[in-house]
């Protein structure tokens, strides 16, 4: 198992098998979001197959955003989450960032868990919808 860095296109590939993205984001929106910033796009293999993702890009010269990542249904359990979370930590502290922000929902625990357990503070929530399963969980941790 190891990451790389990858291509909005093998992230819109990934994005294909991940059920919880049923909405999938145009190619349009990733371009719009990453081409006038700094960003990062980490793919993980195993074995050669592209088994998950992590995209960010930056907000300001001092704020990072964690925006989207996922693993493929077959290769949970692994740590591949964790692994692209530390790997994109460790680079967003060496280009100089001061913050990570990232946002959840109520109905990802797994990854709530995670990021609490990696030091992530909640600091926010926006009632996306009706349901409180859909909230928005803003966390951020300060980089060392």
């Amino acid at each position: 198992m190891n990451w790389r860095t990858g291509s909005i296109d093998e992230v819109m590939a990934l994005v294909a098998q991940i059920p919880e993205l049923d909405k999938p984001y145009p190619k349009e929106e990733y371009l719009n979001r990453l081409e006038q910033a700094q960003h990062l796009i980490q793919i993980a293999e195993v074995e050669g197959e592209l088994a998950g993702f992590k995209v960010g890009y930056a907000l300001s010269d001092t704020e990072f955003y964690s925006w989207l990542g996922a693993v493929a249904p077959d290769f949970r359990g692994m740590g591949i989450a964790k692994m692209l979370l530390s790997a994109q930590e460790t680079w967003i502290e060496e280009q100089g960032y001061k913050t990570i922000k990232v946002k959840s929902r109520n109905r990802y625990p797994a990854m709530l868990r995670m990021l609490l357990g990696k030091g992530y503070h909640l600091v926010d929530m926006e009632k996306a919808s009706d349901t409180p399963l859909d909230y928005r969980i803003l966390l951020e941790k300060n980089c060392k």
